[in-house]
């Protein structure tokens, strides 16, 4: 059986990522990288010249050019943290280097802070990696299909319209017949209306759309996509047919890391950035040592959430 070179891959080891950010200014230069990486830009003039001072232990800068300041993390998700930057490059670390999910419980345990500073810690990393995926369609070979994260509450609906189901749309661009990248996009339901804002945001123009028949689906020829139709046979053996096969590979796998690591959360008001933490890895799986420092620039340009904000609900817009 030949080696999958993308599992087997080098990775980032524990000893290789305290040598490059085991340092509290190891981690503040790598996040000026992240931020300014051709140099200090005020975000209010664009200026590029400023001087420096620390206040209250923060490096800020002071726009030679108009009178503003802003801090290393003003503007960005990491707005009011006190957190030391080591304890965010490691939390990026847990977060990105392993294959499944990491619950805000095993963080707070690994980080030694507290729980509620772990669980904002972790939706604000989830919602950058929301943030930065929201807006790349998917090329090409599309494969889509409708699903559901969540089960039946007790005493509630029972079935697809149980309180506790969150309709999402799974599409993957497939290359050569492997998976390339993939989209889980939460929707408010499976008909016309929900999906047309969906396809015109996951779907690229020149892409060719693969489903399985759900009327809702029709919507992608209403907007103009190739689509093809395969009905599937009922059961296992249509999980397994060609164009969905790896579909339902992907799919497995993220309910499996989902359920496996998060017994329970409010799938109504997270679903969206959870699956968005799973979708971030999986498109980014080619390099995973690459993935820290990639998702401090996500974290540097991230519109800034209030730990208020990370509670509201998470969707395509309808």
């Amino acid at each position: 059986m030949a080696i999958n070179s993308i599992q087997f891959q080098k990775g980032l080891s524990m000893s290789e990522f305290i040598a490059h950010y085991g340092r509290e200014d190891q981690c503040e230069a790598a996040f000026i990288q992240a931020r300014w990486s051709n140099g200090f830009c005020c975000p209010r003039c664009q200026a590029r010249t400023a001087s420096q001072f620390r206040r209250g232990g923060l490096l800020t800068w002071q726009c030679s050019h108009c009178p503003h300041q802003t801090s290393l993390i003003s503007g960005t998700m990491m707005e009011h943290s006190r957190l030391p930057f080591t304890k965010w490059f490691l939390a990026i670390y847990l977060i990105t280097q392993s294959k499944t999910n990491i619950a805000a419980l095993t963080l707070r345990r690994q980080l030694g802070i507290s729980w509620r500073a772990a669980w904002l810690l972790k939706h604000k990393i989830m919602e950058a990696m929301r943030q930065r995926e929201a807006t790349k369609p998917l090329q090409g070979d599309v494969r889509i299909d409708d699903a559901y994260l969540g089960g039946e509450l007790t005493g509630g609906r029972a079935g697809r319209g149980s309180d506790n189901k969150v309709p999402f749309v799974v599409a993957l661009e497939v290359r050569n017949g492997k998976p390339m990248r993939v989209r889980f996009d939460p929707v408010k339901n499976f008909s016309f209306a929900a999906l047309k804002p969906w396809a015109s945001i996951a779907l690229a123009p020149d892409c060719t759309v693969t489903s399985d028949g759900l009327l809702g689906f029709e919507v992608v020829e209403r907007l103009g996509f190739a689509h093809r139709v395969v009905i599937a046979p009922k059961g296992k053996a249509g999980t397994e047919i060609e164009p969905f096969r790896w579909l339902n590979v992907v799919l497995g796998n993220l309910k499996t890391a989902l359920s496996g690591t998060h017994h329970a959360f409010n799938f109504r008001k997270y679903a969206g950035r959870y699956l968005a933490e799973s979708q971030y890895r999986f498109n980014r799986r080619f390099d995973l040592a690459a993935m820290v420092p990639r998702l401090a620039v996500a974290l540097m340009y991230a519109t800034p959430c209030s730990g208020k904000k990370l509670m509201v609900r998470t969707e395509i817009e309808t």
